[in-house]
């Protein structure tokens, strides 16, 4: 007999992957089902374990991919198979969330959950837009309602003429179709025509937008904007403070759509640092590393580790890659011998020295020439037998420069690089669909794989703002190779670098 599993109502959070809660993250990690809505950042799924089963159970309006009925039993079926499932619901399970009827059904069909609460929507989308909910000067009261019922039929669940008369801030959720009317109702029922009303889509997202007016006027305001769900409307008068207190939409690369190309491996820390200068990042990675189909090279290579007087290692991949195959044979990190170990760029540095690595020798620039010039200035490599770890297709300039110098150079294929196709997050629907403002090269590889997916010139003719910003002069080359030019070159051929240069570019435009 199998024993029964275990859903937990997960509440996901407004949109910012960031205000998950940990016992939200704990949960996913160990998850071995995960049902989510249409309003999750599909970002969370990665907490997942690659093994989870992902279901899509959203609903938009009269699209339902799951009736809620059927969605019910799907809860239950996967628990009495001895599953663990999150059920991971957008804001909190119980704010206009059905999560309370979800418990529900669980619980008549004897089934074990819990209950884990989120960031709701409705006070985190007035923080981000710089609106407090309640402000000793302005308010004490806080009332919440839901717009989704239209406010002129008879048989109304709210009562409106009390709404109206209730002093303090109004937080309108899922209201955007029915907000002209929901404040024609408030003026009739004794508000005034000028009482302030900010109204918040996509609410802790790179794509937040906003729009503000009094309840006379949010109508057509709206209209003007084409403003579409999901919003969060807040009323009274704390909407002034928007003005004062509106630090997300302030920072410097919000409004800014931004595609990164790197992999997911690598992305996930320059992604955030652009999140948290405000931009709306795009993960498209291109790229995805498998294991080398040069295995013997690599094995090869192993088996004579203590005769290289060097090992160059020129990416974070590079890096990883060899030390699993390093592992596999040996036990004993020493077992690396007495070679000394060059790193090309601060990242695959960084990769080393986290595994207790002295880095010897560190080129300033990705280029080969800067390369061969920094092991001259370091000591002389005539005679000197080089292992150069890298992807199993690169540049040959590299080894060429360095056996010109008289060493004797094992190119080492330790991993590949292959196309990657997936699009779990929809940013590949979204980039087609809407464009951005910057894609960033961060190598020549991303470039010529992002080529391959989508045809980068006539993705760029297609969206005349869209610009490109590359990390470097090879990455340039690969763009140059297509005749396209990019928008900027980082000074400093590192993810810093084409940090500080489109910030330079945004503040610039600004």
């Amino acid at each position: 007999m199998v024993a029964n599993g275990k859903v937990y109502l997960v509440g996901a959070g407004p949109g910012d992957a960031g205000l998950l809660t940990l016992r939200g993250a704990e949960l996913l990690a160990r998850a071995e089902v995960v049902v989510y809505d249409a309003l999750v950042n599909p970002e969370l799924l990665y907490l997942a374990p690659k093994t989870a089963e992902i279901i899509y159970g959203g609903k938009r309006a009269k699209d339902h991919a799951i009736p809620q009925p059927e969605l019910n039993q799907l809860l239950i079926a996967k628990a009495r198979e001895g599953k663990t499932v999150v059920r991971l619901k957008g804001g909190d399970p119980y704010v206009f969330g059905r999560g309370g009827e979800e418990a529900e059904e669980l619980s008549d069909a004897s089934v074990p959950f819990e209950v884990v609460p989120g960031v709701s929507s409705f006070v985190a989308v007035p923080n981000y837009a710089g609106v407090p909910l309640t402000h000793r000067e302005f308010c004490s009261r806080l009332t919440l309602i839901t717009g989704h019922e239209d406010p002129a039929k008879e048989a109304s669940s709210i009562d409106w003429p009390q709404v109206a008369k209730t002093p303090g801030t109004k937080v309108i959720m899922m209201g955007t179709d029915r907000i002209g009317a929901i404040a024609q109702t408030l003026i009739a029922h004794g508000m005034a025509p000028a009482t302030p009303i900010a109204m918040i889509r996509w609410g802790t997202t790179g794509r937040q937008q906003s729009i503000a007016g009094t309840l006379d006027t949010i109508a057509t305001v709206a209209e003007k904007a084409k403003i579409a769900p999901p919003t969060v409307a807040v009323i009274g008068e704390v909407v002034k403070l928007r003005s004062k207190l509106n630090w997300f939409e302030r920072r410097p690369l919000f409004g800014q759509r931004i595609v990164v190309t790197r992999t997911r491996e690598q992305a996930a820390p320059f992604s955030r640092q652009l999140s948290d200068l405000g931009a709306e990042v795009l993960e498209v990675p291109t790229i995805k590393i498998e294991p080398t189909t040069h295995r013997e090279s690599i094995v090869d290579a192993l088996l004579e580790l203590n005769s290289y007087d060097w090992l160059i290692f020129t990416s974070p991949n590079g890096v990883t890659m060899f030390f699993e195959y390093f592992f596999r044979q040996f036990h004993d990190m020493r077992d690396i011998g007495g070679c000394r170990i060059a790193a090309v760029g601060p990242a695959t540095a960084k990769k080393l020295k986290d595994l207790h690595l002295q880095v010897d020798l560190m080129p300033d620039e990705a280029l080969a020439a800067s390369i061969a010039e920094a092991f001259t200035e370091y000591e002389s490599v005539e005679n000197l037998k080089i292992c150069l770890l890298r992807a199993e297709v690169a540049n040959p300039e590299l080894p060429a420069a360095l056996e010109a110098l008289g060493a004797i150079v094992d190119d080492i294929a330790c991993y590949r690089t292959v196309p990657e196709t997936a699009d779990p997050s929809g940013a590949v629907s979204r980039l087609l669909e809407s464009g951005a403002d910057w894609i960033t090269f961060t190598s020549a590889s991303t470039v010529e794989h992002f080529h391959t997916r989508f045809d980068l010139p006539l993705l760029v003719k297609k969206f005349p703002n869209l610009k490109l910003a590359s990390i470097g002069p090879e990455t340039s080359k690969a763009l140059a190779a297509l005749n396209l030019t990019p928008s900027l070159e980082a000074k400093q051929h590192t993810t810093d670098g084409l940090l500080n240069a489109l910030l330079a570019a945004t503040k610039s435009k600004r």
